[in-house]
Protein backbone atom coordinates (compact mmCIF):
# COMPACT_ATOMS: atom_id res chain seq x y z
CA UNK A 1 0.00 0.00 0.00
CA UNK A 2 1.80 3.32 -1.13
CA UNK A 3 2.24 5.47 1.89
CA UNK A 4 2.13 9.33 1.92
CA UNK A 5 6.22 9.93 1.87
CA UNK A 6 6.27 13.71 2.70
CA UNK A 7 4.06 13.05 5.72
CA UNK A 8 6.13 10.55 6.41
CA UNK A 9 9.25 12.68 6.43
CA UNK A 10 7.97 15.26 8.03
CA UNK A 11 6.63 13.12 10.95
CA UNK A 12 10.40 11.44 11.35
CA UNK A 13 11.79 15.09 11.10
CA UNK A 14 9.85 15.64 14.71
CA UNK A 15 11.34 12.80 15.95
CA UNK A 16 8.57 10.39 15.66
CA UNK A 17 10.08 6.88 16.30
CA UNK A 18 7.13 4.63 14.45
CA UNK A 19 7.77 7.82 10.91
CA UNK A 20 11.39 6.87 11.09
CA UNK A 21 11.10 3.07 11.24
CA UNK A 22 8.47 3.22 8.10
CA UNK A 23 10.88 4.81 5.89
CA UNK A 24 13.84 2.21 6.73
CA UNK A 25 11.57 -0.39 6.24
CA UNK A 26 10.96 1.25 3.09
CA UNK A 27 14.34 1.14 2.16
CA UNK A 28 15.03 -2.48 3.70
CA UNK A 29 11.97 -3.85 1.40
CA UNK A 30 13.76 -1.53 -1.62
CA UNK A 31 10.11 -0.02 -2.09
CA UNK A 32 8.98 1.22 -5.35
CA UNK A 33 8.16 4.52 -3.58
CA UNK A 34 12.26 4.18 -2.42
CA UNK A 35 13.15 6.90 -5.30
CA UNK A 36 10.31 9.34 -3.61
CA UNK A 37 11.72 8.74 -0.13
CA UNK A 38 15.48 9.30 -1.36
CA UNK A 39 14.48 12.68 -3.20
CA UNK A 40 12.26 13.83 -0.27
CA UNK A 41 15.43 12.85 1.96
CA UNK A 42 17.97 14.40 0.07
CA UNK A 43 17.74 18.36 1.11
CA UNK A 44 17.71 17.48 4.90
CA UNK A 45 20.67 15.02 4.77
CA UNK A 46 24.80 16.07 5.27
CA UNK A 47 24.58 16.82 9.11
CA UNK A 48 24.81 14.02 11.01
CA UNK A 49 28.36 12.52 12.56
CA UNK A 50 29.03 8.71 11.13
CA UNK A 51 30.77 6.75 13.24
CA UNK A 52 31.59 3.22 12.49
CA UNK A 53 32.52 0.49 14.60
CA UNK A 54 33.75 -2.71 13.54
CA UNK A 55 36.31 -5.91 15.13
CA UNK A 56 35.50 -9.50 16.52
CA UNK A 57 33.40 -11.11 17.69
CA UNK A 58 33.35 -10.96 21.57
CA UNK A 59 35.22 -7.63 21.65
CA UNK A 60 32.42 -5.80 23.04
CA UNK A 61 30.78 -3.62 20.05
CA UNK A 62 27.62 -3.77 21.15
CA UNK A 63 28.83 -2.62 25.06
CA UNK A 64 31.23 -0.17 23.80
CA UNK A 65 28.46 1.41 21.25
CA UNK A 66 25.79 2.05 24.16
CA UNK A 67 28.18 3.65 26.30
CA UNK A 68 29.42 5.47 23.85
CA UNK A 69 25.52 6.57 22.85
CA UNK A 70 25.19 7.08 27.19
CA UNK A 71 28.48 9.37 26.23
CA UNK A 72 26.79 11.48 23.47
CA UNK A 73 23.49 11.94 25.61
CA UNK A 74 24.97 13.65 28.43
CA UNK A 75 26.30 15.96 25.81
CA UNK A 76 22.63 16.42 24.10
CA UNK A 77 22.52 14.79 20.73
CA UNK A 78 20.75 13.09 19.30
CA UNK A 79 21.76 9.51 18.28
CA UNK A 80 20.99 7.39 15.63
CA UNK A 81 22.06 3.30 16.06
CA UNK A 82 22.11 0.94 13.03
CA UNK A 83 23.10 -2.39 14.57
CA UNK A 84 23.84 -5.19 11.37
CA UNK A 85 23.09 -8.41 12.56
CA UNK A 86 23.69 -12.10 10.76
CA UNK A 87 20.73 -12.61 8.08
CA UNK A 88 18.57 -15.68 10.13
CA UNK A 89 18.87 -19.05 8.03
CA UNK A 90 15.14 -19.57 8.22
CA UNK A 91 13.24 -16.15 8.07
CA UNK A 92 15.93 -13.93 6.81
CA UNK A 93 15.50 -11.36 9.80
CA UNK A 94 18.03 -10.23 11.81
CA UNK A 95 19.09 -12.18 15.17
CA UNK A 96 18.37 -8.57 17.17
CA UNK A 97 21.39 -9.65 19.73
CA UNK A 98 22.54 -5.74 19.36
CA UNK A 99 19.15 -4.69 20.29
CA UNK A 100 18.81 -6.89 23.36
CA UNK A 101 22.35 -5.56 24.63
CA UNK A 102 21.12 -1.97 24.05
CA UNK A 103 18.06 -1.86 25.54
CA UNK A 104 18.57 0.42 28.51
CA UNK A 105 18.01 3.20 25.56
CA UNK A 106 15.28 2.16 23.78
CA UNK A 107 12.44 4.16 26.03
CA UNK A 108 14.85 7.36 25.32
CA UNK A 109 13.26 9.16 22.67
CA UNK A 110 16.69 11.01 21.78
CA UNK A 111 17.90 7.26 20.93
CA UNK A 112 16.66 5.58 17.87
CA UNK A 113 17.62 1.80 17.13
CA UNK A 114 17.47 -0.14 14.39
CA UNK A 115 18.98 -4.10 14.06
CA UNK A 116 19.35 -4.81 10.55
CA UNK A 117 19.84 -7.98 8.59
CA UNK A 118 22.85 -8.51 6.53
CA UNK A 119 20.73 -10.88 4.12
CA UNK A 120 23.50 -12.30 2.65
CA UNK A 121 25.62 -9.19 1.84
CA UNK A 122 29.45 -9.64 2.69
CA UNK A 123 31.38 -7.14 4.46
CA UNK A 124 29.19 -7.04 7.74
CA UNK A 125 26.46 -4.44 6.23
CA UNK A 126 23.69 -4.52 4.60
CA UNK A 127 22.89 -3.29 0.93
CA UNK A 128 20.65 -0.67 2.08
CA UNK A 129 22.96 1.05 4.69
CA UNK A 130 23.90 3.49 3.13
CA UNK A 131 20.00 4.58 2.59
CA UNK A 132 19.03 3.45 6.30
CA UNK A 133 22.04 6.38 7.13
CA UNK A 134 20.05 8.94 5.00
CA UNK A 135 16.94 8.42 6.93
CA UNK A 136 18.35 8.73 10.35
CA UNK A 137 20.34 11.69 9.18
CA UNK A 138 17.33 13.71 7.57
CA UNK A 139 15.35 12.31 10.83
CA UNK A 140 17.73 14.82 13.22
CA UNK A 141 20.38 12.27 14.19
CA UNK A 142 23.13 14.37 15.10
CA UNK A 143 25.50 11.13 15.38
CA UNK A 144 24.80 7.79 13.69
CA UNK A 145 26.61 4.86 15.27
CA UNK A 146 26.98 2.00 12.95
CA UNK A 147 28.05 -1.40 14.24
CA UNK A 148 29.16 -3.76 11.90
CA UNK A 149 28.20 -7.85 12.11
CA UNK A 150 31.52 -8.90 13.03
CA UNK A 151 32.14 -11.82 11.38
CA UNK A 152 35.80 -11.72 11.25
CA UNK A 153 38.25 -10.43 8.02
CA UNK A 154 35.50 -9.15 5.63
CA UNK A 155 34.64 -6.23 8.05
CA UNK A 156 36.02 -3.64 5.45
CA UNK A 157 32.80 -2.40 4.32
CA UNK A 158 32.21 0.18 6.97
CA UNK A 159 35.48 2.31 6.08
CA UNK A 160 33.01 3.35 2.85
CA UNK A 161 29.97 3.92 5.10
CA UNK A 162 31.67 5.88 7.71
CA UNK A 163 33.33 9.22 8.06
CA UNK A 164 35.11 7.84 11.20
CA UNK A 165 35.88 3.90 11.37
CA UNK A 166 36.50 2.99 15.26
CA UNK A 167 38.50 -0.67 15.04
CA UNK A 168 37.86 -2.40 18.27
CA UNK A 169 39.90 -5.17 19.86
CA UNK A 170 40.08 -7.46 23.03
CA UNK A 171 43.20 -8.80 24.77
CA UNK A 172 43.64 -12.51 24.81
CA UNK A 173 41.72 -13.47 21.45
CA UNK A 174 43.97 -13.15 18.67
CA UNK A 175 42.90 -10.13 17.06
CA UNK A 176 46.17 -8.59 15.99
CA UNK A 177 46.69 -11.16 14.23
CA UNK A 178 43.38 -11.51 12.66
CA UNK A 179 43.42 -7.82 12.20
CA UNK A 180 46.44 -8.69 9.77
CA UNK A 181 45.15 -10.70 8.11
CA UNK A 182 41.68 -8.87 7.20
CA UNK A 183 43.85 -5.71 6.19
CA UNK A 184 42.09 -4.27 8.99
CA UNK A 185 44.54 -2.21 9.93
CA UNK A 186 43.89 -0.09 7.38
CA UNK A 187 40.51 1.43 7.82
CA UNK A 188 40.59 2.56 11.04
CA UNK A 189 41.15 5.99 12.18
CA UNK A 190 40.49 5.10 15.98
CA UNK A 191 41.58 1.90 17.47
CA UNK A 192 40.29 0.82 20.65
CA UNK A 193 41.25 -2.01 23.36
CA UNK A 194 38.34 -3.08 25.24
CA UNK A 195 38.39 -5.03 28.35
CA UNK A 196 41.25 -3.43 29.24
CA UNK A 197 40.62 -4.46 33.10
CA UNK A 198 42.21 -8.12 31.87
CA UNK A 199 45.82 -9.62 31.40
CA UNK A 200 47.37 -8.65 28.32
CA UNK A 201 45.44 -5.54 27.79
CA UNK A 202 48.82 -2.78 27.33
CA UNK A 203 50.44 -6.18 25.26
CA UNK A 204 47.75 -5.57 23.20
CA UNK A 205 48.47 -1.90 22.92
CA UNK A 206 51.97 -2.44 22.55
CA UNK A 207 51.71 -4.70 19.91
CA UNK A 208 48.65 -2.47 17.63
CA UNK A 209 51.07 0.27 18.42
CA UNK A 210 53.67 -1.99 16.73
CA UNK A 211 52.08 -3.06 14.05
CA UNK A 212 50.39 0.15 13.01
CA UNK A 213 53.90 1.74 12.52
CA UNK A 214 55.24 -0.61 10.50
CA UNK A 215 55.67 0.79 6.70
CA UNK A 216 53.65 4.23 7.38
CA UNK A 217 54.42 6.59 5.54
CA UNK A 218 52.59 9.83 6.90
CA UNK A 219 53.54 13.15 5.90
CA UNK A 220 53.78 16.17 8.50
CA UNK A 221 50.25 16.58 9.56
CA UNK A 222 48.02 12.91 8.69
CA UNK A 223 46.39 10.95 10.92
CA UNK A 224 47.83 9.20 12.78
CA UNK A 225 45.30 6.71 14.28
CA UNK A 226 45.00 6.95 18.20
CA UNK A 227 44.77 3.73 20.70
CA UNK A 228 42.31 4.28 23.52
CA UNK A 229 41.90 1.45 26.16
CA UNK A 230 38.52 1.01 27.25
CA UNK A 231 36.20 -1.16 29.66
CA UNK A 232 33.04 -0.30 27.92
CA UNK A 233 31.03 -2.58 30.93
CA UNK A 234 31.60 0.09 33.01
CA UNK A 235 31.88 3.13 30.74
CA UNK A 236 35.36 3.61 31.51
CA UNK A 237 37.72 5.34 28.62
CA UNK A 238 34.49 5.86 26.50
CA UNK A 239 35.35 9.63 27.15
CA UNK A 240 38.29 9.31 25.49
CA UNK A 241 37.22 7.56 22.54
CA UNK A 242 34.71 10.59 22.28
CA UNK A 243 37.67 12.92 22.56
CA UNK A 244 39.36 11.14 19.70
CA UNK A 245 36.67 11.01 17.68
CA UNK A 246 35.74 14.81 17.85
CA UNK A 247 39.88 14.96 17.05
CA UNK A 248 39.61 13.14 14.33
CA UNK A 249 36.28 15.03 12.94
CA UNK A 250 37.80 18.54 13.25
CA UNK A 251 40.80 16.95 11.85
CA UNK A 252 39.12 16.03 8.82
CA UNK A 253 37.14 19.23 8.51
CA UNK A 254 40.11 21.63 8.78
CA UNK A 255 41.85 19.62 5.71
CA UNK A 256 38.54 18.75 3.49
CA UNK A 257 38.77 14.96 4.42
CA UNK A 258 35.30 14.92 5.49
CA UNK A 259 34.05 16.63 2.33
CA UNK A 260 36.49 14.08 -0.15
CA UNK A 261 34.63 10.85 2.20
CA UNK A 262 31.67 11.89 1.63
CA UNK A 263 31.51 12.82 -1.71
CA UNK A 264 33.49 8.99 -2.59
CA UNK A 265 30.95 7.29 -0.20
CA UNK A 266 28.06 8.83 -2.48
CA UNK A 267 29.99 7.85 -5.70
CA UNK A 268 29.96 4.22 -4.34
CA UNK A 269 26.00 4.96 -3.52
CA UNK A 270 25.22 6.13 -7.14
CA UNK A 271 27.12 3.21 -8.79
CA UNK A 272 25.45 0.76 -7.08
CA UNK A 273 22.38 2.07 -7.78
CA UNK A 274 23.02 2.06 -11.37
CA UNK A 275 24.44 -1.19 -11.59
CA UNK A 276 21.58 -2.57 -9.68
CA UNK A 277 19.18 -0.76 -11.77
CA UNK A 278 21.41 -2.10 -14.64
CA UNK A 279 21.18 -5.76 -14.11
CA UNK A 280 17.27 -4.67 -13.55
CA UNK A 281 16.80 -3.65 -16.90
CA UNK A 282 18.58 -6.49 -18.29
CA UNK A 283 15.92 -8.59 -17.38
CA UNK A 284 13.20 -6.41 -17.88
CA UNK A 285 14.26 -6.22 -21.67
CA UNK A 286 14.27 -9.88 -21.53
CA UNK A 287 18.35 -9.55 -22.03
CA UNK A 288 18.29 -13.55 -20.98
CA UNK A 289 18.42 -14.87 -24.12
CA UNK A 290 20.92 -12.63 -25.79
CA UNK A 291 23.40 -13.82 -22.48
CA UNK A 292 22.74 -17.58 -22.80
CA UNK A 293 23.50 -16.89 -26.99
CA UNK A 294 26.70 -15.21 -26.14
CA UNK A 295 27.62 -17.54 -23.52
CA UNK A 296 27.71 -20.43 -25.77
CA UNK A 297 29.59 -18.79 -28.25
CA UNK A 298 32.16 -18.42 -25.44
CA UNK A 299 32.16 -22.10 -24.71
CA UNK A 300 32.90 -22.79 -28.25
CA UNK A 301 35.40 -20.78 -28.35
CA UNK A 302 33.85 -18.19 -31.05
CA UNK A 303 34.35 -15.03 -28.89
CA UNK A 304 36.08 -14.31 -25.58
CA UNK A 305 34.51 -13.22 -22.91
CA UNK A 306 35.43 -9.19 -22.95
CA UNK A 307 34.35 -9.48 -26.60
CA UNK A 308 30.96 -11.07 -25.56
CA UNK A 309 30.77 -8.62 -22.39
CA UNK A 310 31.01 -5.77 -24.99
CA UNK A 311 28.06 -7.45 -27.72
CA UNK A 312 26.24 -7.37 -24.49
CA UNK A 313 26.07 -3.76 -23.12
CA UNK A 314 25.86 -2.90 -27.24
CA UNK A 315 22.39 -5.07 -27.68
CA UNK A 316 21.44 -3.64 -24.39
CA UNK A 317 21.96 -0.12 -25.19
CA UNK A 318 20.19 -0.77 -28.60
CA UNK A 319 17.11 -2.41 -26.75
CA UNK A 320 17.15 0.49 -24.26
CA UNK A 321 17.36 3.29 -27.28
CA UNK A 322 14.17 1.68 -29.29
CA UNK A 323 12.26 1.84 -25.79
CA UNK A 324 12.97 4.72 -24.71
CA UNK A 325 11.76 6.37 -28.52
CA UNK A 326 9.05 4.76 -28.13
CA UNK A 327 6.09 7.17 -28.51
CA UNK A 328 4.08 7.01 -25.19
CA UNK A 329 0.20 6.61 -25.43
CA UNK A 330 -2.33 9.15 -24.40
CA UNK A 331 -2.45 10.46 -20.77
CA UNK A 332 -5.11 9.45 -18.78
Amino acid sequence: MAVDVPDLVAQAREGRPRAVARLISLVEGASPQLREVMAQLAPRCGNAYVVGLTGSPGVGKSTSTSALVAAYRRAGKRVGILAFDPSSPFSGGALLGDRVRMGEHASDPGVYIRSMATRGHLGGLAWAAPQAVRVLDAAGCDVILVETVGVGQSEVDIASQADTSVVLLAPGMGDGIQAAKAGILEIGDVYVVNKADRDGADATARELNHMLGLGEAREAGDWRPPIVKTVAARGEGIDEVVEALEKHRAWMEERGVLARRRATRAAREVETIAVTALRERMGELRAGQRLDALAERVVGGELDPYAAADKLLAGLAEVADAVDSTPSGPSR
